[in-house]
Parts: structure tokens; sequence; C-alpha cells
């Protein structure tokens, strides 16, 4: 019986696989983006500098070349949300009682990612803002029950992730220091990565059958 339950809770690090091959799929597809950003239109090559992760999943580059590299975007996209949908599914265990606000939170997020999907689409901003409404919404109701449940460092580290995430949107929205926007995206996306990182093994160590023989305990 053991066995069976240490099984179960092993489908639970699936997210991390995910978020692994999409950081793998990433890096190809920028090996294979021919070039150009609005900051140097004449580029050649993927510049962590000054492209943006979405430049990878354009169907044609700012000079109107088709763009190779979408194809691996696409699919690392997929993966991604997909893995983070299989997450935020699961996240209502790290709190041993399921309710309202662990729910809505779950759908939100969902939501949030399967709109994400869309990103590869000629909507671009249309598809950041509907998708951020929701995952605010989404990660609002996570940081309260993070905030009862004392989960202090993941608390922490969610709150860094979503004031940098504020930051970005605010310098998009403004062109306020615009320059820096492409690397200031990529700190964000790797910081909310680390962190989901975080979640899905903090998930996975709630979902180990010793663990729930001592919640039951208590």
């Amino acid at each position: 019986m053991k066995l069976i339950l240490r099984n179960q809770s092993i489908p639970i690090l699936l997210p991390l696989v995910g978020m692994g091959l999409f950081i793998l799929l990433y890096v190809v597809a920028a090996m294979h983006y021919p070039g150009g950003s609005w900051a140097n239109p004449a580029q050649i090559g993927f510049s962590y500098w000054n492209n943006y992760l979405c430049d990878l999943l354009d169907t044609y580059t700012i000079l109107g070349v088709l763009n190779p590299a979408r194809i691996y975007a696409r699919v690392a996209l997929l993966i991604l949300c997909t893995s983070l949908m299989l997450l935020w599914y699961n996240l209502p265990k790290l709190f041993y009682h399921n309710n309202s606000n662990t729910n809505i939170m779950r759908s939100l997020g969902i939501i949030s990612l399967g709109v994400t999907l869309l990103l590869g689409s000629e909507s671009h901003d249309i598809i950041i803002r509907i998708a951020g409404v929701f995952g605010v919404v989404a990660l609002i109701l996570l940081f309260v029950n993070f905030f009862r449940a004392k989960y202090h460092a993941l608390f922490g580290l969610g709150i860094y992730c979503l004031l940098i995430f504020f930051l970005n949107y605010y310098i998009y929205e403004t062109g306020v220091l615009i320059h820096l926007l492409p690397i200031i995206q990529k700190i964000t996306f790797l910081s909310f990565i680390l962190w989901f990182a975080f979640l899905n093994i903090s998930l996975y160590k709630v979902s180990k059958p010793e663990t729930r023989q001592e919640n039951e305990s208590t």
C-alpha cells in the first residue's frame, strides 16, 4: 500500500520536468532565430539583451523573414502551460482542505494558462492583458492561503515575483526604461520558473505517504 501511494506522488513532479523541457527548447529556439529586434532590426541572431521572449513565437521576424524558431518556441510554450496547469490543479493539496478560495484559485490559474497558450497569435497584447488579470487574481488568492498556512518562504518569493511582474507591466505601458525591458522580462520569467519549481517540490513533499500520515494524525 505504501509503495502504491509513493508511486501516486511521482506524477506530481511532472510540472518540474515540463519546466526543464521548456527552458531547453527555448534555448534551441533562440539558436534558430534569424535575427532582428526593435532596438536593432539588423542584428544577427537572438539577443538576450534586446529581444523579447515572445519574439521567438512570431511567424515572421521584425524584418519580415520567416522565423524557424517559432516551431520550437511554440512547442515549448505548450509544454510549459500544460505543465503549469497540472501544477495549479494540484496546488490546493498544499493546504490539505479544499474550500471555495482554493477552488477559485485553481480555476483562475488554469484559465490564465489556457489563455497564455494563444501568445503565438496576432493578438499578443490582448492575450497578455487577459491572462494577466486572471493570473494576478489567482496569485492573490494563493498568497492568502500561503499566509494562513504559514508558508513564509513561498509567500515571500511569490510576492517578489508579483512585484517584478507589475514592474514589467508598468514599463511596457508607460515606455519608461523601455530599453531595459527585455532583460527585466527574462529576470521575471526565471524568477517565476524558480518559484514554480519550489511550489512543485513543496507539493511533492506534502504528497508523500509519510507526510500524509503525519497530517492525518494531527
